[in-house]
């Protein structure tokens, strides 16, 4: 074999790690941090933007000049040893002032971002309190008199002013194209305060290790219009209907077994421990957006909650089969 031949299977094998890397990558993901739509996530990605540019021009001079040394000071057989230059004033002058520069350009639009995100929110904000629990999401609306989990609704183009707080462990809230990650602490009271400006459906997590279903604490942002908002806060208060048929049938077994000292249903229960249920059918996802919210998962879910999500809260309640699609049903009934 020769030496050209011998070469070819790493060079195929670079090639191949080069377009399995690429592969991975994606500009418009649901968790990028390159896409804003907020007012300020914006913010943050013009702060990102000109750190990322100035570490661009670093590198650019720093390997330019390293080539030109490489270059002009390579070793060569029987050349002399080159004159040693002891100190040069000038060129330490340069390097002490140059990352000083660097560094105020860099500070000026961040510490102007950091004092925005300070300062008290607008008259006209929707107000939210956000509650980071193991492992789920509670959100509530105190101007509205709702609540909800794992799902947050916005109006589009109204600022949002979200105060965050930690019952139990530390917590951290990131919907990274709507910007900001900010924790939840128990003992203290956070705030964000953003205008989402674009309707659509975010993905956010949480961000500060909690425990052992830590990667499973997810949620969804949906910025809705105006008006959609107003009929979606609307539906939130209105009391569920009376179920029927098989629905009617889980609703006795709920109300019969320990599910209600858990979890609140208007009418129904006033459990504060996991998530309020009354509007629960209405929802996209459930185990904090582990899942679709569908009648074959919910009894999933309400038959073995822990074989779904590892060290969940929700003990398992000994349902059969048909007990499961009962209850399941009933869920699916509140909207």
């Amino acid at each position: 074999m020769n030496r050209r031949t011998s070469g070819q299977p790493a060079v195929r094998s670079a090639l191949g790690a080069l377009v399995l890397t690429l592969g991975g990558c994606a500009w418009d993901t649901p968790m990028t941090t390159l896409i804003a739509r907020s007012d300020f996530g914006r913010e943050i990605l013009h702060v990102y933007s000109i750190i990322a540019w100035a570490t661009a021009g670093i590198a650019l001079v720093v390997f330019g000049v390293l080539a030109w040394v490489l270059a002009r000071f390579r070793a060569t057989p029987g050349a002399p040893l080159p004159a040693q230059t002891r100190g040069h004033t000038l060129l330490e002058i340069a390097w002490t002032i140059a990352p000083a520069l660097v560094l105020l350009v860099i500070s000026v639009p961040t510490l102007h971002v950091i004092f925005r995100t300070q300062a008290a929110p607008p008259a006209q904000a929707l107000e939210v309190t956000v509650l980071g629990r193991q492992w789920w999401w509670e959100f509530r609306y105190p101007t509205l008199n709702i609540a909800t989990a794992n799902e947050l609704h916005l109006p589009a183009g109204r600022p949002a002013a979200l105060r965050l707080e930690g019952p139990d462990v530390i917590h951290s809230f990131w919907v990274p194209q709507l910007g900001g990650k900010r924790d939840v602490v128990p003992g203290r009271s956070n705030q964000l305060t953003f205008t989402p400006q674009v309707p659509g459906e975010y993905w956010g997590q949480c961000a500060e290790f909690c425990g052992v279903s830590h990667a499973n604490m997810r949620m969804r942002v949906i910025v809705d219009a105006p008006d959609a908002f107003e009929r979606w806060a609307a539906a939130q208060r209105v009391t569920p209907a009376p179920p029927t048929g098989l629905a009617a049938q889980g609703k006795a077994i709920f109300a019969s077994g320990a599910c209600v000292a858990c979890h609140t249903i208007r009418g129904v229960s006033a459990g504060v421990l996991g998530p309020d249920l009354t509007t629960f059918g209405s929802r996209r996802t459930l185990a904090a957006g582990m899942f679709p919210n569908t009648p074959e998962r919910v009894a999933e879910w309400v038959k073995n909650p822990g074989g779904l999500k590892p060290g969940v809260k929700m003990p398992a309640l000994g349902l059969t089969d048909d007990q499961a699609r009962a209850v399941a049903a009933y869920l699916a009934s509140l909207k």
